[in-house]
């Protein structure tokens, strides 16, 4: 397995430089510049051309890709406009946050899903499962920002049960056990939210996987010997129903921290979502080259991730 992992790895090196050129050219075609509304208006025009000039905007595209590229590799990815620090600097102090949020909306996703979905599957066409089959169907037809909106207003504003905004109290010290509490408690209710909207695909997979199993000749024939229902489910029809859902973990986990935009906007959290709308509205293309890029390589991982984790459940599956 290991040398499949390692060609795998080698066949994303042609993949990533076909994003990176993609991300490049893209962010050049956006109009403006970073210049644009960023400095005085009644700054000289021409100190603005010689701004321009000594960061290399009239250089030919391949030269200001292969710079760009060169620099990336070496950890460079330049200097955001907006914030006046190092882009790594800046996406290094909002990551933290964005993963935080992932980790834990994963987390509330499948606590809820695989309940929800393995018995909904087992006890078909009971009233759990229809109120479940409701219950995903106004999952996938509600609106994120719709639901983002109706938590901070009720359970924010009205109740005051979780704060609104940020990512941490502000008299919060580093270090210290209320830090962590602090920043848990800011990240739960913008959690709770992906998890609700994200809980629909995982249980319609497990759902129907488990209804498919239930048909399967190696499930009838121990019910026919005897076994009983409960160590049938357990040991046979979960196991198998179990495969699609942990092919799609690790796209689950990178595909939240890519899709995290809307929610992080909404609540006012300070992850990478949050500073990747900052960036396109101030034109900083340093910052928004480098997260797209972030978004895509998570995307290539992801991908690896299910084929491994996939493996793993079941031995008799390699990747090819």
């Amino acid at each position: 397995m290991w040398k499949t992992i390692l060609r795998r790895l080698i066949l994303m090196i042609p993949q990533v430089i076909i994003l990176s050129l993609l991300i490049f050219v893209l962010a050049k075609m956006m109009p403006g510049d970073p210049f644009t509304g960023l400095i005085d208006p009644s700054t000289d025009p021409a100190r603005l051309e010689e701004l321009r000039q000594a960061a290399g905007f009239y250089d030919p595209w391949y030269v200001q890709y292969l710079r760009w590229i060169n620099n990336a590799l070496h950890g460079d990815f330049g200097i955001s406009y907006m914030y006046k620090y190092d882009v790594t600097t800046v996406i290094g102090q909002r990551i933290g946050n964005t993963v935080r949020l992932s980790i834990i909306s994963v987390i509330l996703t499948y606590a809820l899903a695989i309940p929800l979905g393995l018995y909904a599957g087992r006890y078909q066409n009971s009233w759990f499962d229809k109120t479940v089959v409701v219950y995903n169907f106004i999952s996938f037809a509600v609106p994120t920002f719709v639901l983002a909106l109706l938590m901070v207003y009720v359970f924010g504003f009205k109740l005051g049960w979780f704060p609104t905004s940020g990512s941490v109290s502000i008299n919060a010290v580093p270090g210290t056990i209320g830090y962590f509490m602090s920043q848990m408690y800011h990240v739960i209710l913008p959690a709770i939210v992906q998890a609700l909207l994200g809980t629909a695909v995982t249980i319609q997979y497990l759902r129907s996987e488990v209804i498919d199993a239930k048909q399967m000749d190696y499930v009838r024939t121990a019910r026919s010997k005897g076994v009983p229902t409960g160590k049938v489910f357990n040991r046979h029809i979960f196991r198998n129903a179990s495969l699609p859902i942990a092919s799609i973990l690790g796209y689950e986990f990178t595909g939240l921290i890519a899709g995290s935009v809307m929610i992080e906007q909404i609540f006012s959290y300070p992850g990478i979502g949050n500073l990747f709308i900052s960036s396109i509205n101030q034109r900083d293309y340093s910052v928004i080259t480098a997260l797209i890029l972030l978004f895509g390589l998570a995307t290539l991982i992801g991908t690896l991730l299910s084929d491994i984790i996939m493996s793993i459940v079941d031995p008799r599956i390699r990747v090819q």
